[in-house]
């Protein structure tokens, strides 16, 4: 079983980042969800902001969610150093924004 969300920030251009149940943070981009089903909501960025971590997932106020597998293994996989900026991880490493 994948780790679950512990915790989640909206941040610019419609990505989460996110704190997983194991410790590691991820950032994962919602733009692609636009187009299915009850996601074009999150455009609005002012509701995609309202999105909160419950029950080991993301939730929107309006019910949309996400499953906690698919954010772990589609979220780009990132380190947060001393000052808090945040890098992928890997060799080559840069501040997510």
């Amino acid at each position: 079983m994948n780790p679950r969300v512990k915790a989640v920030k909206a941040r610019d251009n419609y990505k989460l980042e996110i704190t997983f149940s194991n410790g590691e943070f991820g950032v994962y981009d919602c733009s692609p969800l636009f187009h299915f089903g009850v996601f074009p909501e999150l455009k609005d960025k002012i509701y995609s902001q309202q999105v909160r971590a419950v029950h080991g997932t993301v939730v929107w106020p309006h019910g949309q969610d996400i499953c906690p597998d698919t954010l772990y293994l589609d979220s780009i996989k990132i380190k947060k150093t001393p000052n808090k900026s945040l890098h992928r991880t890997g060799t080559k490493s840069r501040a997510i924004r």
